[in-house]
C-alpha cells in the first residue's frame, strides 16, 4: 500500500533525536526570553505626580485605560508600540509626538517668552536639545513606586486629555463613528494608558542608553533613534542565515533529501480515491467544506469593505460607519480567515485519518457531526459576540468573556476560546480513534504517529491564548499573543501542513512512505530551528529587553532557510506530480491534478510571502522603521492566504474530488480552473500593485520624516 514502508526501508533514529533536540533547545530559549520579559516589563508606577506632589494618574487608572483600549477594540483600528491595525494612528507614537510639540511651545515660552515658531534657528535648536534630556531622564522611584513628571510634562498631560477627547468624539477618527468613546472617565483612563505607553517608549531603562521599547517609535524630536543593538543584531543575523543556508544546502545535496526520493510503483486502480471506498465519517466531512466556502466568501467581503473604508466611510450614502465600524469589520476579517482555514484542516484531518488506518472507528460519523455542530456554535457565537461588544451591550467585564477581547487575531471572547480549545481537543480524540488501528501496523506506525502528533500541537499550542486577562501588563499580553500568531500559526501550522502534503502525496503514489517521513522530519527541524526562538522578532519594541532582540534576530533569520529550500524542492515536486503508472501509462495524480496545483502554489507563496517578504521585515533595523506600514500586511496576506489559505483550499480540493463522481467533476472542473488562477493572480496583483509599493513608500517616508 502507498503508506507502507518496504522491507528494506528503515528510517534512522537520528531524525527523531535531532527533532527532539531542536524542540527542547528552542523552547528552553523561548522560555528564558519569556521569563526575562516578566522580570523586565516597563514599570507601571503606583502614582504619577507633578513637582507639587499632586497625583496626575495612578497604576489603577493605567490598567483601567488599557481595559478601555481593549474593550473599544482600538488595536483593530490603530497600533500601540507598532502592533495592530493600520487605518488609525500608533497611539503611543502619536501621544509622544504631540507631547514633544507641546513641550516645544512650553519651553519656548518659559525660556524666551514667545512661541517656538517665532524663535530664530539657534534658539529653536537649543529648545530641541532640551526636549530629549527632559523626556529620557528616568525619574521613576521603585522604592516609593512613584514617577515624577516635570512641570512641563504635567502640563502636556493635561493638554493630551483634550487632544484624545477631541479625537474620539469629533468624528475625525477614520473608520470610527462620532462619539465613539464619549464617557469622560473612560477618556481620562485611556489618556493615562497612552501617557504611560509613551513614557515607556521614550524613557531610558535604568543604567542603559535605550528605552523600555528599544527606542521605538522613531521620533528624533523626542530623541528616539535606532539603538546600537538594532544595527548590530541586524548585521550579525545575516551571518546566521548565510551559514545555515550553506549547511542545509550541503546536507540536502549530499544525502539526497527532499521530494526526489523515489516513487512508489503501483497501478492506478489501487488508489483509495474512488467514492465506493469512502467511509461514512469521510462522507460526513462534506458539509465542513461547504462552511469553508461560505466563510471564505464572507471574509473576502469583509476585506473589500475594509479597502472601501480607506476612501469612503459611507456606502452609497448609507451610514454603515454607525453600525459596522472599521475595527469590527477588521476583527471579522481576521477571525473568519482563521475559522475557514482551520475548518478545512479539521475536515481534512478527519478525511485523511481513515486512509491511513483503512478502518472506520465506532461512532466516528456521530463524532464528526457533533464536532460540526460545535464549530457552528463557536463561529456564529463569537462573531455575534464581537458585534454586540461593538454596540456596548455588555456591562462590567462580560465584554472580555463573550464579546471582543481587543487583542488583534485573538479577538473572540474568552468563553469562545475555551470552547474552541475543547473543540480542538475533541477533534484530536476523533483523529486518535481513526488512527488507532494504524498505530498497530509496523509499516504505517510512524507516519500515523507523526500525523497525530502534528495535529496535537494545534490544541496544545493554542492554550497560551488564555494565559492573560485584560488587566495583564501589555508587554505580557503581546508576549502570549505572538505565541499564537507566530508559534501556533507560522510554526506548528507549517509542520502540520507539511504532514498533510506528505500524506496526500504518498496517497497519490507520487512519493514513497520513507520519503514522506524524511520530508516531515527535515521540514520540522528546519521550521522549528528558527521559528520557535524567532517568535521574539515580534517583540523587538514591545517592552522586552535587548536580549530578546539579539536572540530573536539571529534565530528568526534562519526561518528563511527552509523557505529557500522550497525553490530546490519545487522542481522535484512538479516532476513527481507528472509521474506515470508503469503498467497503464496514466498519471498517478491524474484525478488530483488541481490538488497538485494548489500544493505547488503553497510552495510558491511560502517562498515569496513568508520567505522574501517575511525576511524583509525581520531585521531589527528594518522592522524599526517598517512597523505600522503596508509591508506588514503585504507579508501577512501573501503568507497567511498564500500558504495556509492555499493549503486549506488544496485540502478541500483533495477531499471533495475524492467524493465526486466523474460526471459531476466534469461539470465543475472549469470552475476550479477559474478559481485557482483567479485567486493566485488576484493575490499577485494585490501584492504587486498595492501592498508592496505602498509599503515601500511608507517605509521611505518613515525614515525621512
Amino acid at each position: 500500500m502507498s503508506f507502507d514502508l518496504q522491507e528494506n526501508e528503515k528510517l534512522s533514529p537520528r531524525w527523531r533525536i535531532l527533532t527532539c533536540v531542536v524542540m527542547v533547545v528552542g523552547f528552553s530559549i523561548l522560555g528564558l526570553i519569556t521569563r526575562i520579559a516578566y522580570d523586565n516589563t516597563p514599570p507601571i508606577p503606583g502614582r504619577v505626580v507633578d513637582p507639587e506632589g499632586r497625583v496626575l494618574f495612578t497604576r489603577e487608572k493605567v490598567i483601567q485605560g488599557q481595559g478601555v483600549f481593549l474593550k473599544n477594540n482600538l488595536m483593530e483600528h490603530g497600533t500601540l508600540w507598532g502592533h495592530g491595525a493600520y487605518l488609525g494612528p500608533d497611539y503611543s507614537a502619536t501621544h509622544l509626538h504631540e507631547q514633544t510639540l507641546a513641550l516645544q511651545q512650553l519651553l519656548a515660552l518659559k525660556i524666551y517668552g514667545k512661541s517656538f515658531e517665532s524663535l530664530n534657528s539657534f534658539e529653536q535648536g537649543s529648545i530641541s536639545q532640551e526636549i530629549p534630556k527632559l523626556l529620557k531622564e528616568n525619574r521613576y522611584d521603585s522604592e516609593t513606586d512613584t514617577l515624577l513628571f516635570r512641570p512641563e510634562e504635567a502640563k502636556t498631560y493635561a493638554l493630551s486629555q483634550d487632544f484624545w477627547k477631541h479625537y474620539f468624539t469629533s468624528g475625525e477618527a477614520p473608520g470610527l463613528p462620532k462619539n465613539y468613546i464619549s464617557n469622560s472617565e473612560d477618556l481620562e483612563a485611556l489618556t493615562s494608558f497612552f501617557a504611560w505607553a509613551a513614557w515607556a517608549a521614550v524613557t531610558n531603562r535604568p543604567g542603559e542608553e535605550f528605552t523600555y521599547t528599544n527606542n521605538f517609535p522613531y521620533d528624533p524630536l523626542a530623541g528616539n533613534t535606532p539603538s546600537s543593538d538594532a544595527y548590530l543584531w541586524s548585521a550579525l543575523s545575516l551571518i546566521f542565515i548565510l551559514g545555515m543556508t550553506g549547511l542545509v544546502l550541503f546536507t540536502v545535496s549530499k544525502f539526497g533529501l527532499g521530494w526526489g526520493g523515489g516513487v512508489k510503483k503501483r497501478h492506478l486502480c489501487e488508489t483509495h480515491l474512488t467514492l465506493p471506498h469512502l467511509t461514512q465519517s469521510q462522507k460526513a466531512t462534506g458539509k465542513y467544506f461547504v462552511v469553508v466556502a461560505l466563510l471564505f466568501l464572507l471574509q473576502s467581503l469583509m476585506g473589500g469593505a475594509l479597502a472601501h473604508y480607506r476612501v469612503d466611510s459611507t456606502f452609497y450614502g448609507l451610514p454603515i460607519l454607525d453600525y459596522f465600524p472599521y475595527n469590527l469589520l477588521r476583527t471579522w476579517h481576521l477571525q473568519l480567515s482563521i475559522f475557514w482555514i482551520a475548518t478545512a484542516w479539521i475536515a481534512g484531518g478527519l478525511f485523511i485519518a481513515p486512509l491511513l488506518s483503512e478502518k472506520e472507528a465506532k461512532y466516528q460519523k456521530l463524532g464528526v457531526d457533533l464536532l460540526f455542530g460545535a464549530l457552528l456554535i463557536v463561529v456564529s457565537g463569537s462573531l455575534a459576540g464581537e458585534y454586540l461588544s461593538s454596540r456596548n451591550v455588555f456591562s462590567g467585564d462580560w465584554w472580555f468573556w463573550f464579546g471582543n477581547q481587543g487583542s488583534e487575531y485573538l479577538d473572540l471572547g474568552r468563553f469562545w476560546q475555551y470552547l474552541l480549545i475543547a473543540g480542538f481537543s475533541f477533534w484530536l480524540f476523533l483523529l486518535y480513534q481513526a488512527l488507532k488501528p494504524a498505530f498497530k501496523m509496523p509499516k504505517r506506525r510512524e507516519l500515523s504517529l507523526l500525523f497525530f502528533l502534528s495535529a496535537a500541537t494545534i490544541p496544545v499550542f493554542y492554550v497560551p491564548a488564555v494565559f492573560y486577562t485584560h488587566e495583564t501588563h501589555f508587554t505580557l499580553i503581546d508576549n502570549w499573543r505572538f505565541w499564537i500568531i507566530h508559534l501556533w500559526v507560522e510554526g506548528f501550522f507549517e509542520v502540520f501542513a507539511t504532514v498533510l502534503v506528505a500524506i496526500i502525496s504518498a496517497q497519490m503514489g507520487i512519493i514513497r512512505a520513507i520519503t514522506a517521513l524524511r520530508i516531515i522530519y527535515l521540514d520540522a527541524i528546519l521550521y522549528l530551528l528558527g521559528g520557535v526562538v524567532g517568535t521574539g522578532h515580534h517583540w523587538y519594541f514591545t517592552g522586552q529587553t535587548n536580549v530578546n532582540m539579539a536572540l530573536s534576530a539571529c534565530f528568526s533569520a534562519m526561518e528563511v532557510v527552509p523557505l529557500t529550500l522550497l525553490t530546490m524542492e519545487a522542481r522535484d515536486f512538479i516532476r513527481l506530480s507528472h509521474t506515470k503508472c508503469a503498467q497503464c501509462g496514466h498519471y498517478m495524480a491524474e484525478k488530483q491534478q488541481w490538488t497538485i496545483y494548489f500544493l505547488i502554489s503553497v510552495g510558491m507563496w511560502n517562498f515569496i510571502g513568508a520567505g522574501i517578504f517575511g525576511f524583509l521585515i525581520n531585521l531589527p533595523i528594518i522592522s524599526y522603521f517598517e512597523v505600522g506600514t503596508n509591508l506588514t500586511p503585504n507579508h501577512g496576506h501573501a503568507a497567511m492566504f498564500g500558504v495556509f489559505g492555499m493549503l486549506a483550499l488544496g485540502t478541500t480540493m483533495f477531499c471533495m474530488r475524492s467524493m465526486q463522481e466523474e460526471e459531476l467533476w466534469n461539470r465543475t472542473k472549469n470552475f476550479i480552473k477559474v478559481g485557482f488562477w483567479g485567486l493566485n493572480l488576484g493575490m499577485a496583483l494585490m501584492v504587486i500593485l498595492d501592498l508592496f509599493p505602498s509599503g515601500v513608500l511608507q517605509l521611505w517616508d518613515a525614515m525621512q520624516n
